[in-house]
Order: C-alpha cells, then structure tokens, then sequence
C-alpha cells in the first residue's frame, strides 16, 4: 500500500513529513532521525488502519444494501426529488443545482468527511445551508449514512436576511402603477387573502362561495384547507374576474420564478424596494395582529399549522394595546348571564 506520508531532512537538520496526497507539509519537531521515523511510521499506520477499516466497513454494508459503495451524493438528490411534488420539487431541483453542490455530486456518500461538507458551508449561501442538511437528514434517514457526518449542534446556524411586509403604501404605489387588469387584480388579491403567490395564482371560480362569500382552496405546499370570508374589497376585484376556470387565466401557468420577477420589474417602476411577492403574507400576518385579530384565526387563514412560524410571520407588526380600565369598563358594560 502506498505510503500517505514521507520523511525528508530540511538543511538546518530538523525533520519533516510531506502528505502525498495533497503535498501540505509539517514539522515533526526533532532532529532525531529515529524520532522522526517513528513519528512517520506511526501517522501511516493510522492512515493504513483508517483506510481498512472503512474497507472492512463497505464489506458489511454491501451485504445489506448492494449500492452502499456507490452511492453518491446526486442519487441521494434524485432520490429525495421523488418525494417531493408541484412547486416544492421544483425548489428542491433548483436548490441544489447551485455550484456549491458541485463539490459532492460524484462524491460516494459512504467516503464523505466532515470536512467535504464545512467547505461547502464555508464557501456558500443560505441556500446551500437549507439544502444541504435536508440532504443529509434525507440520506440519514434512509439509512444510506451509517452515523451523520456533522452532527446536529455543530451545524452553522441558519441566518436569514430581515424579512417584511410590504406596506400599504408600498401597494397603492404598485397598483398605481400596474396598467395590466389581471395582475392588478392578482396583487389585490394577495392584499385580501395574503395567500402564496402559487395559491392566489391558481384560484379558481369554483373556489369561491358566493352565497356564503367564503373562498376556499387547498394550498399546494401543505395540503392544508384555508377558508376565508370575503370583505367588500375583496368582492369587487372578484366581480371582476372570469366566472368559470381560473381567476388569472394568463398568470396560473407562469413558474413561481417568472411571477416573482416580474413584480421585481415593477417594483423598480414604481420606486419600491426590499420587498417580493411572499412579502404580501407577511403583511396579512402583521396587519392581523395590529388589529386584534385572534392569532387561531390568522393561523388557519394563513394555513399555518405551527404557532411559531406563524409568528415568525408577524413579529414585526405594531400592536396598540388598550389599557385595562377600558377593559374593565367594557367588562363591566355586559349584562351577566345565568341570574
């Protein structure tokens, strides 16, 4: 077996080990030569002893999964591509397309270091953090990792950018400024029901209940039913839409990326900035809370099934808060009942 390290004697007489593999050289801090064969013959031994025990260790697992060898880090995507559907494949696709994953695409999952995974982490974006520990919970999971590679306390924190809604203003001036009927309306509609651009894009006549003035759809991300009244607003933009198939004929079958550029071009028109289409959930969360409105209520309007996210959504909102003595006159205001 080839030798990872070699010994080799500078000038001035101390001795050093060169790796072969990827020529980083150090001192062993002696000038003994059998010091330093020691030193050398001991790094190889770990080295030789490290190599066969993962030989040793791919001989076990083959036994109960043929591919364990050979699996790479782009199967594991693919893989974990099928599990997912509609826009969330989509993200998971795009997501770990970036360069950054490059690193590890032909990489075999069972040879993959700690360190494979810090570079990449190093070296990207927010985005790469996300994706990555899902791959690597995905491939965890499936059993195809016989131990994580880095364990859950040591990976960076994810930190995001500070998100927002987008103001009342900042909307007037967008649809101000939109001459196109259909995505004016279309932003009206995020306003009313600060529903996923993919959600509010892919509405249908049939999703609205006119007698009882309720629209109702399943959002594609979760499954889960939303059922919101409609206000007076909300009534008018929607007279104003086809009575049968989609409310946004032309928008529905436009990619989520394509809808997201486009309000960026007419954010630029109209001079507003720091905000996009997702930004229209956060303001429904933010108005809600400053106006009172029961967190349940918001969190089944928003199709939320975790109060934390929900939160997450509107903790920039500014809330008045009554002072207790109109409450307690309030309070007092209301006939008791049972007597």
């Amino acid at each position: 077996m080839k030798q990872k390290f070699r010994l080799f004697k500078r000038g001035w007489g101390m001795f050093y080990c060169e790796d072969t593999e990827t020529g980083k050289q150090e001192s062993l801090k002696t000038n003994k030569k059998a010091e330093a064969l020691r030193i050398i013959a001991a790094k190889n031994e770990a080295q030789y002893e490290a190599a066969m025990n993962l030989r040793l260790a791919r001989v076990y697992l083959q036994h109960s999964d043929p591919a364990f060898s050979s699996r790479t880090w782009q199967n594991v995507m693919d893989e974990a591509a099928k599990t997912k559907k509609g826009p969330a494949q989509e993200r998971w696709v795009r997501g770990v397309k970036e360069k950054h994953f490059d690193r590890i695409r032909t990489l075999p999952v069972i040879e993959t270091r700690a360190e494979h995974f810090i570079g990449m982490l190093n070296e990207g974006t927010v985005c790469t953090n996300i994706f990555l520990r899902r791959l690597h919970n995905f491939a965890l999971d499936m059993n195809w990792l016989p131990v994580p590679i880095i364990v859950r306390r040591q990976w960076p924190a994810v930190r995001f950018k500070e998100k927002r809604g987008i103001t009342l203003e900042e909307h007037r001036k967008v649809i101000a400024g939109e001459q196109n009927a259909e995505w004016r309306a279309f932003y009206q509609m995020l306003w009313h029901l600060g529903g996923a651009q993919s959600d509010v894009a892919n509405l249908r006549a049939d999703n609205v209940d006119w007698t009882q003035k309720v629209v109702c759809f399943s959002r594609m991300k979760t499954g889960s039913i939303v059922q919101l009244h409609l206000g007076s607003e909300a009534e008018q933009t929607l007279n104003d839409l086809p009575s049968e198939g989609f409310l946004f004929p032309h928008i529905a079958p436009m990619k989520e990326s394509d809808r997201a550029k486009a309000f960026i071009r007419r954010l630029r028109l109209v001079g507003v900035s720091g905000v996009s289409l997702h930004s229209y959930r956060y303001a429904w969360a933010e108005r809600a809370k400053s106006a009172g409105y029961p967190e349940r209520f918001a969190q089944e309007a928003l199709g939320h099934s975790s109060k934390a996210v929900h939160r997450a959504y509107a903790k920039r909102a500014l809330v008045k808060i009554p002072s207790l003595e109109a409450y307690e006159k309030r309070a007092a205001e209301i006939p008791a009942t049972g007597s």
